[in-house]
């Protein structure tokens, strides 16, 4: 069982701090922290829920110059996109603070003569969060600030590389004067987060991550009949058609694919081009990527930092190669630089087909992969040819016809003429492998809650 884990720089390879893993009588204190700051957080009316979130969304802003840099130095995300994350986080939190009477009110459905009834959305209990590193901040807001909202309790298994970023946190809900234990940090061995699920006073758990991590986790929730959401990443296709404005299709494709080093969910892993202007595009593609500024993520002017791990950027560059290997052409990057750090360069490969591992596997780095497609019927046959379901981006000057092939890619959200974003305002999830259950919205706001109906008779 593991003591302590070691946190290291991504963009230097040095060593930034060690933190202490929990046993399980520590695990206890903080679970039963939890469940008692959930017994009276419960109670709390939703008015004052929201003036809590109020003040976390001022503290957040107020410590913006602090989290950014930290975020930077445990991940390697560039200082400008750590400061637009804790912005991002900010929002996220005002937006339900501000909405939260409305998502919670009652619904009275009309039962005509046979009575009135109320539907109400109450609290569970306390919430597992098991969250990845590659947006330490928002990825566990984008999860714990609904599920509290709701009047519950969350407690957070963050990545072991981010775990400066875990506590940050924590004390900001501390700042802002929630319970104590509502949200507390469970940083302790696998074995030991996982059995939390057997424990009563827990009533689900909420999962990003991989495929495998999160089926056992929601295998392990199933045995104890608890609820689960999961977000398990995708390989999102970035459908550009024949007739769509090639300078902004090519814009956001690359920023689509290398935003955050590629570590994004939702990020364009498969670019699937019209064969009418499959030429001009990827000319275009590649002159855009090949400008991108790479480097030191504290400089002000670097758009794309390191990867988060040595490891992640050798499995990317194994799935690059074994591309090569199977027939793909490498027109940009493709090697590991000289040096120390995580860093890997834009990458574009072209003559990809299905069977090859950039398009087979998620590629969770910078590596664009470039498909053709015949047409828009072919490019929707290619865009489902996945395990994976979690968005989609098309590009066509056609809105009518966009809309009806949007219902037929078989994604969570499609988004037209835009790349793929996150919203409070709007849901994010997918199907098949990428998981299920909705973030976000009201929807996310109400995946842990307990339904209520009140049918009173006359």
């Amino acid at each position: 069982m593991r003591t302590e884990v070691i946190s290291i720089n991504p963009a230097t390879g040095e060593e930034i701090a060690r933190y202490p893993a929990l046993d399980g009588p520590a695990l206890e204190k903080v679970v039963a922290a939890a469940y008692a700051a959930f017994a009276s957080w419960r109670t709390n009316g939703v008015d004052r829920r929201a003036q809590a979130f109020r003040r976390l969304a001022d503290i957040l802003e107020a410590r913006r110059d602090a989290l950014a840099p930290l975020i930077t130095l445990e991940m390697g995300k560039p200082i400008s996109a750590a400061g637009a994350e804790v912005d991002k986080c900010a929002r996220l939190v005002r937006w339900y603070a501000d909405n939260l009477a409305k998502l919670l009110a009652d619904e009275t459905p009309d039962i005509g003569g046979d009575g009135t009834a109320a539907i109400s959305y109450l609290p569970l209990g306390v919430v597992l969060g098991v969250m990845p590193w590659n947006f330490p901040l928002w990825q566990v807001l984008r999860a714990a600030v609904p599920i509290m909202c709701a009047g519950n309790g969350f407690l957070l298994k963050h990545a072991d590389n981010v775990q400066g970023s875990a506590w940050a946190l924590s004390e900001c809900f501390r700042a802002a004067a929630f319970p104590e234990g509502l949200f507390g940090i469970v940083h302790a061995d696998r074995a030991l987060v996982t059995g939390l699920l057997a424990d009563r006073r827990i009533v689900g758990v909420t999962v990003t991550a991989g495929v495998a991590a999160g089926a056992s986790l929601a295998a392990e929730a199933g045995r104890h009949i608890k609820k689960s959401l999961l977000e398990l990443g995708g390989s999102d296709p970035f459908i550009v058609l024949a007739d769509a404005d090639l300078d902004l299709a090519v814009a956001a494709a690359v920023e689509a694919r290398f935003q955050n080093c590629g570590q994004v969910c939702i990020a364009a892993k498969r670019i699937i081009v019209a064969a009418p202007i499959m030429e001009a595009f990827v000319a275009r593609f590649v002159e855009v990527a090949r400008g991108i500024r790479y480097g030191d993520p504290l400089d002000p002017d670097t758009w794309m930092g390191p990867m988060a791990r040595v490891r992640a950027r050798s499995d990317v560059h194994g799935q690059v190669c074994r591309s090569v290997a199977m027939g793909a052409r490498l027109l940009l990057g493709g090697e590991i630089p000289e040096g120390p750090g995580a860093y890997y360069p834009p990458t574009v490969l072209v003559d990809v087909t299905r069977d090859m591992p950039v398009c087979a596997e998620e590629t969770f780095g910078p590596v664009a992969a470039i498909m053709t497609a015949e047409d828009a019927e072919d490019a929707v046959r290619i865009a489902n040819d996945s395990d994976f379901g979690l968005s989609a981006s098309l590009w066509t000057a056609d809105i009518e016809a966009a809309d009806r092939l949007a219902r037929r890619i078989e994604t969570g959200a499609v988004f037209v003429n835009g790349m793929s974003a996150s919203d409070p305002r709007v849901p994010i999830g997918g199907v098949k492998h990428s998981g299920y259950g909705r973030e976000l919205s009201h929807f996310g706001l109400r995946e842990f809650c307990n339904v209520q109906l009140r049918w009173v008779r006359p």
